[in-house]
């Protein structure tokens, strides 16, 4: 980092904590405006801050445009920011005479005999490891805003207190925050929940939160997602596997699942006996696998499976098909010997970008490595983590490091795809795991006869059929491409002595594939052809009694409009050119 861009949000520590200094302004503002309000937390996040608070009453916009207000007034005063540390004593004493529980709660959560940090600015003083900017004056009192405010459980323990969560956002230029606040607008524009509506793709119900229905326009998306995925993985020497819903929980127990993960799995009993439905795929891909001896010859062994899983999400966290209950993984599990590790790793990333390529999705690959709550010893994680660096770097890609992130089997690599609003989404996921194939004692036979234990990949592309659908109907905004919108081709009569000739091209359409659509409805053309826009079909094609005449057609793209008037077989070979293509257009 340059010495010209230390202070500035090109450095993430600087940006972190110009917005961790803004948590705190906001807290000092609400303390002032209403006293009897009781702090909890207020981090930096990856784009703003947040602060949880007790209040005796809900948080309008009307409470947010005060505080704003008075948090102009702190920026302009200008007041020096202080850290000093106490005692444990004194700071419990500190807290309880300034009365505030939640604070409390976290100095007794701290190690013993470590003294305790605090930042004072003015009259506020708060509990805080920090670090923080040297004034208030340094945020500008014209570039930040407070953005929402929602509900949020104390620890994230439903059983424990009810805050109010406010969101806030600041840049060091008014300029940039206006930027921003556009693009939150655009992506409320381009929000999955509402164009899943307005387009028939899916929906949600109260009588099953969080599990969504799949609409017929949806369902010919998610069909054509799941065809591409099948089509690119048998060029890619995958087989496709299909493993049960619901097995015993002794399965999951062998696993690891059952002590890492049972809080999140739905179970139930059949014949007095404990089962489980299955929240992930791994542990039925190692049964697939034990069905038969294999010997070194057969690896890699690459097993795909567009399997079902469900898993017990709190209400609170759901939202549309980010994050659901119940979802469809693109997984693929691939047992293989240690020494073709990078090999498989390297080709695993070239399927990758063929796909992410195809929806115009650039990515970065982040390693995640061991976390405190694991299995397998530190030789075992430390030659996975160097395995999966090794592979990347060899193919001249860079990584960055996310420490103790990795799953509890092993490490990781993550790949977070960057949408057209700069919008950071982890969808696929390569994981080296050394663990599940001894836990099974799955075998192979090697070059000398001798039994090995092979390791095992796990990896995803998508992600999930639902969270990737959720993500390209807001970077596409609905205007899917050709080869995905559940209607590509909108014939439009201009008259009913146009009808005949409609169903003919039709004909035409439905023998080439193509999924058209006539509108015969008695309206003007002109309402027949905003309507079809607003539905984001690609092409409409116009039919009218010149058409006829000429043996022609007067298509319409949805973004450049009238084509001119052409042969069908023209516009034919245009069309199937595209959807073959791929073509984002």
């Amino acid at each position: 980092m340059s010495e010209e861009n230390k202070y500035t949000f090109e450095n993430e520590e600087y940006r972190q904590t110009y917005w961790h200094t803004c948590s705190h302004i906001m807290a000092q503002a609400v303390k002032r405006l209403w006293p009897e309000v009781k702090l909890a937390i207020g981090p930096s996040i990856a784009e703003g801050w947040y602060y949880d608070m007790l209040a005796p009453f809900a948080f309008t916009p009307e409470h947010m445009e005060k505080i704003e207000e008075e948090m102009r007034k702190i920026c302009k005063e200008k007041l020096a920011i202080e850290r000093f540390e106490l005692p444990r004593d004194e700071a419990l004493k500190f807290m309880e005479e300034k009365e505030e529980p939640f604070k409390i709660e976290l100095i007794n959560d701290l190690p013993e005999g470590e003294a305790i940090s605090f930042y004072r600015q003015g009259e506020f003083t708060d509990l805080c490891a920090g670090p923080h900017l040297d004034s208030t004056g340094r945020v500008k009192a014209n570039a930040f805003k407070l953005l929402t405010c929602n509900a949020a459980y104390w620890r994230g323990d439903s059983n424990r207190e009810t805050l109010q969560r406010i969101y806030g956002i600041a840049f060091p230029k008014k300029e940039e925050l206006d930027a921003y606040l556009e693009r939150i607008e655009e992506a409320k524009r381009r929000d999955h929940r509402k164009l899943g509506r307005d387009l028939g793709l899916f929906a949600f119900r109260d009588e099953a939160p969080g599990f969504p229905f799949y609409l017929p326009n949806g369902m010919i998306v998610r069909n054509e997602l799941i065809n591409y995925w099948r089509e690119v993985h048998k060029k890619w020497g995958y087989v496709e596997v299909q493993t049960p819903q619901i097995m015993r929980r002794s399965l999951w127990e062998t696993s690891g699942h059952w002590d890492h993960y049972k809080e999140n799995m739905y179970t139930t009993v059949i014949e007095d006996e404990d089962y489980a439905i299955k929240p992930m795929n791994c542990p039925g891909a190692v049964l697939v696998y034990d069905l038969e001896p294999h010997s070194y010859k057969d690896l890699p062994l690459r097993y795909g499976e567009l399997g079902n899983v469900h898993r017990h999400e709190m209400s609170g966290t759901l939202h549309g098909m980010f994050r659901v209950r119940a979802f469809t993984q693109d997984d693929a599990h691939i047992l293989l010997a240690k020494d073709q590790i990078q090999g498989e790793v390297v080709r695993i990333t070239k399927l990758i970008d063929e796909i992410y390529g195809v929806f115009g999705l650039p990515y970065k690959i982040v390693l995640s490595t061991m976390p405190e709550d694991h299995i397998g010893t530190r030789g075992d994680w430390e030659a996975a983590e160097n395995a999966l660096a090794d592979a990347i770097t060899s193919i001249g890609k860079s990584y960055e490091i996310n420490p103790g992130d990795g799953a509890f089997y092993g490490p990781k690599l993550d790949f977070h795809v960057t949408d057209c609003l700069g919008r950071v989404w982890q969808c696929g996921t390569i994981q080296l795991d050394y663990q599940l194939p001894g836990r099974f004692d799955l075998e192979y036979i090697d070059s000398n006869s001798e039994r090995q234990t092979p390791v095992m990949i796990h990896r995803v592309v998508y992600g999930s059929i639902e969270r990737f659908f959720g993500i390209i109907t807001e970077h596409f905004a609905g205007t899917f491409p050709c080869w995905l919108a559940p209607t590509q081709i909108e014939i439009l009569p201009v008259t009913d002595r146009a009808l005949e000739y409609a169903q003919s091209i039709k004909e035409h359409f439905d023998f080439y594939g193509f999924r058209s659509e006539i509108d015969g409805r008695n309206e003007k053309i002109g309402k027949k052809i905003r309507e079809a826009q607003l539905q984001k079909i690609p092409y409409m094609v116009v039919v009218g009694d010149k058409d006829i005449e000429n043996e022609t057609i007067s298509p319409r793209h949805r973004t450049e409009g009238d084509m001119g008037a052409m042969k069908l077989e023209e516009f034919i070979k245009l069309v199937k050119e595209e959807i073959d293509t791929k073509a984002i257009k």
